[in-house]
């Protein structure tokens, strides 16, 4: 089969690999989509965010969607031909994590793409357990943006209890901005997109946002008090990972207001006290999803006609992925998918 590897410095290899054949447990899935992330851009550069693995070792792609080709003699509930979804992280199963549906957080976890070779091949092998079954209509495509992007915008929101009366501020408008943007959209929520690239904020408008707000312009924290008489937003969303940011998400809440940070940032610049303590703020991080809300993910998406389609705005072949990570990491395109 055919596969991509990293081995850092912005160097992209394609080469062939042996087939993967199915453990017990396992199934092979023939890849028909792999998203690229931001976190790949880690393995890009050879600094790999997570993972024990080092760059180079491991095929990446931890975004994929595809067909079931050949299962394991000891799985059970999924059959060839089935069309899936895949969670990236593969845990212990006996945790409390676990058990509870965030596999990412056991200590043992290992992630797909970061420790095991991942989506961005011809074909993957995962845990049964970790094939996410895929409504008819969902196109392959959406398939794979369905699990980190939209899946961990909708747990964030669903911990945000976000509702129609809602006020949501959205802070960088990449792909898991514009996901966030969608979500809280579906259901039902008034939505301020904050971002500093004018494509994004012009994409973010296309995509039903109530109000951009370019932040290099002016003051993103008056222009949303402004927007909410003076009140400020309900709910914050940093998709950014930048100090900056964080730290107006903070700002831009009314008391009694709720943040969630999902960007991944080294360092804070805020001041506890003042911007939440006081303001009795909840204030969490947030990280993939529980594997438990695939089902309302997908269905949410059906249902709501969510347009996840038009955050994806290029398409590669295995054969062009150096094309492919080097526009993704100049930040020229969007959702970046792999089309095996």
């Amino acid at each position: 089969m055919l596969g991509v590897l990293l081995p850092g410095n912005r160097e992209v290899r394609v080469q062939e690999f042996p087939d993967p054949k199915p453990g017990p447990k396992e199934v092979v899935v023939r890849v028909k989509a792999s998203a690229i992330c931001r976190s790949d851009m880690s393995l890009y550069y050879g600094t790999p965010l997570v993972g024990r693995k080092p760059a180079g070792s491991v095929i990446p792609g931890h975004e994929p969607a595809g067909i079931v080709q050949t299962i394991g003699r000891d799985v059970r509930h999924v059959v060839e031909g089935d069309r899936v979804a895949i969670y990236l992280a593969i845990g212990c199963g006996r945790c409390r994590y676990c058990r509870g549906g965030y596999l990412n957080l056991c200590n043992d976890w290992l992630c797909l793409g970061f420790d095991v070779n991942g989506g961005d091949a011809e074909l993957c092998v995962v845990p049964e357990y970790n094939c996410l079954k895929m409504p008819e209509k969902m196109s392959f495509a959406v398939g794979a943006a369905s699990t980190d992007a939209v899946g961990t915008l909708y747990d964030a929101a669903k911990r945000l209890e976000v509702a129609g009366d809602d006020t949501v501020a959205i802070f960088g408008l990449g792909p898991m901005g514009l996901s966030g943007l969608l979500v809280c959209k579906a259901l039902g929520a008034r939505v301020l997109g904050v971002d500093l690239v004018e494509d994004r904020l012009r994409a973010a408008k296309n995509l039903g946002a109530d109000q951009v707000i370019d932040a290099e312009e002016g003051e993103p924290v008056k222009a949303i008090k402004d927007l909410t008489s003076g009140i400020g937003a309900d709910v914050a969303i940093d998709c950014s990972g930048t100090p900056v940011a964080e730290s107006n998400a903070l700002d831009c809440v009314r008391k009694q207001g709720r943040v969630a940070f999902i960007g991944e940032c080294a360092a804070a610049q805020i001041k506890p006290s003042d911007q939440f303590i006081r303001k009795r703020l909840t204030v969490m991080g947030c990280w993939y999803f529980n594997i438990s809300l695939y089902e309302d993910v997908a269905e949410l998406i059906m249902n709501k006609n969510m347009p996840v389609e038009k955050i994806i705005t290029h398409r590669f072949s295995l054969q062009e992925a150096d094309k492919a990570f080097k526009l993704f990491n100049d930040r020229q395109t969007l959702k970046t998918i792999f089309m095996p």
